[in-house]
């Protein structure tokens, strides 16, 4: 008994990858098409916003906390990538991402600073966002100056030998932030909070300066997202990223780093974002409706909690 259990604790850093090939080995069977090279390239190419997000999201989670401002941040920032576009050229690109670093950050000050529970913090600072994009954008959807778009943003859905830059362009980030995670000092604090904020303070590291940071980071991550949706889709609206909040949630949790932090990391989100892609297509191929897709990804997250969460760290008062 004890063997066995062992054995499935072994197995449980690899349980995102298995669950993954067991998920591409079923759609593969119903859908045959679903394997070809050129369909997968297309639908995981199609997903690198949300993988973005989904990244950022994930240096908010592997401290225990949360940010649910990503989705807003990522509609403000298409917003201002469509009005400021004409102005001021790639250098719009710079302009979204300190606003989404400056986001991220007010909310880790918040939290860190007053107290305020980051689910708090940055749902407030999500709703502050929405107001500035509906306000920015006059309550109405925009649409890109055509040539101005092709210009500065067409790049990004080109392709470099054969392999689209959106998939380089996500590539790269990947390993930027999984060096950040496991090569330099700032990781290992990350991991230290992360593991026990308390024993973090009393090991003399800053706590309130790496939590400020990686709400940062995930503002940062969220605004390169809306920025490839903006440019993806031409045009920037105060709703066009929604419904992505929750599958970046998933993606992150099903992928094994759980909401108490500590553990899993960059390229466990990545395997939590392809298992998330794959049951998107298969309830598609399947013809299961939008709502009831909302559903299946909301049973997905009680799960995925239910999994992951390390219950040593929550005190249970009865």
């Amino acid at each position: 008994m004890a063997t066995a259990t062992m054995t499935v604790q072994s197995l449980k850093p690899y349980f995102p990858w298995i669950t993954l090939v067991i998920l591409v080995s079923v759609v593969g069977l119903l859908n045959p098409a679903f394997l070809k090279p050129n369909s997968l390239i297309v639908l995981i190419a199609d997903i690198v916003p949300l993988f973005i997000m989904a990244l950022g999201m994930t240096f908010a989670i592997y401290i225990g906390g949360i940010d649910l401002s990503v989705q807003q941040i990522a509609n403000f920032v298409t917003v201002i990538a469509t009005v400021f576009l004409l102005q001021f050229g790639i250098f719009v690109a710079v302009l979204c991402i300190i606003t989404g670093f400056v986001i991220g950050a007010i909310s880790g000050w918040i939290t860190t600073k007053q107290y305020v529970p980051s689910f708090v913090a940055t749902l407030a600072m999500g709703f502050i966002a929405l107001s500035l994009a509906r306000f920015l954008s006059g309550e109405r959807a925009l649409s890109m100056n055509a040539e101005a778009r092709d210009a500065t943003f067409g790049w990004i859905f080109e392709r470099t030998v054969g392999v689209p830059n959106e998939l380089i362009i996500a590539a790269t980030l990947l390993l930027l932030v999984w060096f950040l995670q496991n090569h330099t000092t700032f990781g290992r604090a990350l991991k230290a909070v992360g593991a026990g904020e308390l024993a973090a303070v009393a090991s003399g590291l800053n706590v309130d300066r790496i939590k400020i940071l990686a709400f940062a980071l995930s503002g940062t991550m969220a605004a390169v997202a809306g920025l490839m949706f903006s440019a993806k889709l031409s045009g920037g609206d105060a709703n066009l990223a929604n419904g992505f909040l929750i599958l970046a949630i998933v993606a992150v949790l099903v992928g094994g780093t759980p909401l108490t932090g500590g553990v899993g990391g960059m390229m466990n989100t990545l395997a939590g974002t392809l298992i998330v892609v794959v049951i998107r297509s298969a309830m598609i191929y399947l013809e299961i409706n939008a709502i009831m897709q909302q559903m299946v990804f909301g049973v997905i997250l009680i799960v995925a909690i239910a999994l992951t969460i390390d219950r040593s760290k929550i005190r249970i008062v009865k």
